[in-house]
């Protein structure tokens, strides 16, 4: 008996039948699929992106090439040189992060005393070789002073948070 039933339901496609129905009942429901780039997903606030470097109101950067964020890198995706300036301050020569070896862990932000480098909520970037997601110093400040007041309302509201 149980073969001439495994055989009527092989013959009748009761497999592709009861997807069918599964298919027609789904049919009309209201859909939630985003339309990417005509849409956008709520984004929360804290979500840490690509990096970026900033700068003081008075342009100068603000990075003092404590290396901390180097040292606290879990990955070793960020390499900093420094050098002595003139009025006895320290700053960064060369800043790179490496974007294919970070994890996003927000560990550079929260080890940075002057907020020099933080995570924008910048998620579409790409990078068709592999160096192009190498970011240097004259990057992350363009970004950084692109994005300022972008950045600038995320600090505050994080800072509403604590």
């Amino acid at each position: 008996m149980n073969r001439i039933r495994e055989f009527f339901r092989t013959f009748l496609l009761f497999e592709l039948v009861k997807g069918m129905a599964l298919t027609g009942r789904h049919l009309f429901h209201r859909k939630i699929t985003i339309q990417f780039p005509d849409e956008k997903t709520p984004q929360s606030p804290r979500f840490r992106g690509l990096h970026a470097l900033r700068r003081y109101p008075n342009g100068e950067e603000r990075c003092i090439a404590c290396k901390l964020c180097e040292a606290v890198c879990p990955a070793l995706a960020i390499t900093i040189e420094s050098e002595q300036r003139d009025d006895g301050t320290r700053r960064t020569t060369r800043y790179d992060i490496d974007l294919t070896k970070c994890i996003f862990c927000g560990f550079c932000e929260e080890s940075c005393p002057v907020d020099s480098i933080v995570e924008t909520r910048i998620f579409e970037y790409h990078g068709e070789r592999r160096g192009d997601l190498v970011y240097t110093k004259d990057m992350l400040l363009a970004i950084g002073d692109r994005y300022e007041q972008q950045i600038a309302q995320d600090r505050a509201a994080d800072a509403a948070f604590r």
